[in-house]
Formats: C-alpha cells, structure tokens, sequence
C-alpha cells in the first residue's frame, strides 16, 4: 500500500499555541542524536531550562522520531507532549512541507497512552478520490463493482491507536463533510453498509496549507476546520531552527554514509558553513536530499561544498519576500481562467520556480498547485494536436 503507511509502536524511525507558567518536560538531544540516552529538562516559572528527572517516561522516546535542539524545537516538543498525554484530543499539525509533520504525529503516538496501538498515516493528496472513501472508512461486499470481501477502512483498522490525516486541505468537500461527522460523533459507516462503527483512534490532521484562507475560498469547511483545529501546533521551518541545520546534517551523513559501507565519511567545515547559511525552503526534506546526494558524489572521506549542490536549490531570496507583480486585464477583458494562469505563472516566477513558496504565497498546497499546472499542459497538448 502506497498511499497509506502502518505501524506498531515498538517499530521506531529517526530521523503557536502558549505553553503554561511552568512547564512540563521537555527534550535536548545528547551530542549524538541517534545514539543514547535523552536529556529531560524542565522550564521553571522565570523561562530557566534545567536538567531534571522526566515526569513521564514516554516523552523520552522522541528522540527516535524528532532530532533537534534548538529552542523552538523543545518548546514544540514539550506542547506536543503534553497534548499527546489526552487519550482523545483532535491534533492540527500546521508547517510548511518537509517540516517533518509525520514524524512529529509519530512522536506524539510514541508519547501517549495509545501508543501500544498502531499508527496509521494516510496521505489525502496521494490516494485517487475515487478510492479515498472506500480507503478510509471500508467497504462491504457488493458495495460497488469488485467488492467481493468486506474490506476495513484505515480508520477501522487503526483500533484504539492514532490516524495522521496528512494534506487534509486535499479533501474534496464531499468526504470532508464526512469526516466532520466522524470527528465530532466518532462515529461512521463503511460504504454499501447500515451498521455505525465506532472510531476508537485518535485522529491528528497536517497540512501546509493555511486553511484559514481555504475556508475563506470555500475550498475548506468551516465547521470541520474548527473541529481539527481543538490542539493547533504550529512546526517551525529549518531555517528557524537555531544550531538543527548541522545536527541533522551530520545525522543524515551518517545514516546514509552506514548504507553505503562508507562510515569514515563526515562533513568538511565550510560544508557545514553553507548549509547554515542555505534558506532551506524545502526544510529537513531538502536537506536529506541533499546529503543523500552529496554521500553519493563524494569520492573522499569529507564532503566539500561543492558536493552539496547548493547553489542551483537557492531558487528563493534570502533576505525578505518576493517583490509583487501586476495582473494586466485588457479591455476587451480576459476570461477567470486565464487571469488564475496568470497569477500561477506569476508567482512561479516572483519565487525562481520554486513550487513549495508559490503555493504559500497562493493560499493552495503544493499537490494542488502541481495539479493546475498538470491540467495546463494537458490542455495545451491537445488544443495543439487537434490544431
């Protein structure tokens, strides 16, 4: 199963709202982030971090989904922490995309009283929306062509554990409507079936997109957004993540150095320097990918900057937002559809064509945009063939 991932508790991967007067635990990563033991702290009433003794075990193990150790991080960690100690609060994971928003989700499963369930991810942009029904809430036999056998939905198949709704802005209105009726009654029935089941997961959304202004277009419904949006955690970008840019570095060179039977392999002091000063606008997932790449062209045992590829990724200023443009409508006028191109078009250009930082900029997310600009081209072909 492609679009939707499952997995139990003891199978582990590495890689705002206001906290309370006095806080919790929260998590510092040791040197080595993937090895040992973590550091529990805790912040007094003046803002003070200390070293102190864990006040629940389970925060302990976020340290084989999150790595980081910047203050931002541990303050999310510590929020995340504490939501996740509720058996049944809906969660809203809100960052833009690479952030690490299923790692995250997979961090508060692994942190709360359900994490000896399974963890189910579903990815609402990757599943064709003629089968994201039957995928979610099953099927029965004879419900429609090529059901034979009575099928669980993912949300049936999760049981008392967690469901991470990833891309929930790419819901169509329909299923959305169905989901609200899930999050508020817990309750829901397979397809070509009249008995209720009962959802006993609890249910955490992510998205990039900001659905505030989705539901202002009314491509997003109000009452379900207000019903996601019950514990809303807002993840950081890299860019903000002050000292994570080298630690994750240096993780991803090792776990993809150990894969190619190069373990002496390390990153070169000026490598480190330009990753610091990279933008980062496709987050940890651009930065995997670069070391990724980086492990792979370096014939030596350090990684130079000329290994990273930097240059050709900066597609977004560095310093402040993309100047704005000007949509032209003659007076013969233009039709709604081109005017969309042209506002897709231009924003693509005012951000060097880099697709993630259009669609911030546009309101949409990144799957949707590619979408438009896929049915573009599909139109274009076949007004040229048939010409």
């Amino acid at each position: 199963m492609t679009q939707a991932s499952i997995s139990s508790s003891d199978k582990r991967r590495p890689e705002s709202l206001s906290e309370p007067p006095f806080l919790s635990v929260v998590r510092s990563t040791p040197s080595s982030p993937e090895r040992g033991r973590a550091l529990s702290l805790v912040r007094d009433r003046n803002g003070t971090i200390s070293p102190a003794r864990p006040s629940n075990a389970s925060a302990e193990r976020w340290h084989s989904h999150v790595i980081g150790d910047s203050l931002v991080v541990r303050e999310v960690i510590a929020l995340a922490t504490q939501i996740a100690a509720s058996r049944s609060v809906t969660v809203l994971l809100v960052g833009e995309t690479g952030t690490g928003k299923e790692l995250f989700a997979r961090g508060m499963h692994a942190a709360s009283p359900r994490s000896a369930g399974p963890f189910v991810a579903i990815n609402c942009a990757a599943i064709p929306e003629t089968l994201l029904e039957s995928e979610l809430f099953g099927h029965e036999p004879g419900a429609f062509t090529d059901a034979k056998t009575l099928k669980r939905g993912l949300l049936e198949v999760a049981e008392h554990g967690t469901v991470f709704l990833d891309e929930v802005a790419e819901l169509p209105l329909k299923l959305q409507a169905k989901l609200l009726r899930v999050v508020e009654d817990r309750r829901f029935r397979r397809l070509g079936g009249s008995e209720e089941q009962t959802l006993h997961a609890r249910i955490i959304a992510g998205t990039n997109t900001a659905l505030e202004r989705a539901v202002e277009n009314h491509h997003f419904r109000a009452d379900l957004f207000y019903r996601l949006n019950v514990a809303r955690i807002e993840l950081p970008p890299l860019r903000d993540r002050n000292g994570d840019v080298s630690l994750l570095a240096k993780y991803f060179v090792q776990r993809y150095a150990e894969s190619e039977g190069r373990e002496s392999l390390r990153l070169a002091a000026d490598s480190i320097d330009a990753l610091e000063r990279h933008h980062w606008p496709g987050n940890i997932r651009e930065l995997k990918n670069v070391i990724e790449r980086a492990v792979v062209v370096c014939t030596g045992d350090l990684i130079h900057p000329h290994h990273l590829s930097l240059q050709r990724r900066s597609l977004v200023p560095l310093v402040g937002a993309p100047a704005g443009a000007t949509i032209h409508i003659p007076p013969e006028g233009k039709s709604l559809q081109a005017i969309v191109d042209e506002a897709i078009h231009t924003t693509i250009g005012l951000t060097g064509g880099n697709l993630s930082a259009a669609a911030r900029i546009l309101g949409i997310s990144r799957p949707t945009l590619a979408r438009k600009l896929r049915d573009e081209s599909t139109v274009r072909r076949t007004i040229l063939a048939s010409s």
